[in-house]
């Protein structure tokens, strides 16, 4: 009896703390998004102490990838994890797959964040891909 109520007891801290961990917005462009319009900038909004997500298109076989992300005032939301997820399609090769930018919103007020997607080096292209997305933290 003492350890299915230890068991309980640990199942509900868990419970508990999972709860804790909030997820706000989750902000996707894909690559067709991006070769209708090069330059894209969007708005969001979350909660303080709220994570959000922003998933961009990449495909580092073209040498081109995104360069660290700019944010504007790092005490409104700072990057908390930054990462490429290669394409899930099978047998081609060569296809783009995403990168994926974790950000916790620290406190209220508004910020940006910048990224541009390049080729980083000397002479290489610069600027191809823009994204701009305003974070409003309430």
């Amino acid at each position: 009896m003492k350890s299915k109520l230890i068991l309980t007891c640990v199942m509900v801290a868990i419970l508990l703390s999972l709860l804790g961990c909030s997820w706000g917005a989750s902000v996707n462009v894909s690559c067709d998004e991006f070769y209708e319009q090069q330059h894209i900038s969007k708005e969001v909004e979350v909660a303080a102490g709220d994570s959000f997500t922003v998933t961009l298109c990449s495909n580092p076989t073209t040498g081109f990838e995104w360069e660290p992300a700019r944010i504007s005032d790092q005490t409104v939301f700072q990057e908390t994890d930054h990462e490429f997820v290669p394409s899930q399609a099978k047998g081609v090769e060569g296809a783009p797959g995403k990168e994926v930018w974790t950000f916790k919103a620290l406190k209220k007020g508004t910020s940006t964040v910048s990224m541009e997607y390049s080729r980083p080096w000397a002479g290489g292209e610069k600027g191809a891909w823009t994204f701009v997305l305003t974070v409003i933290v309430k």
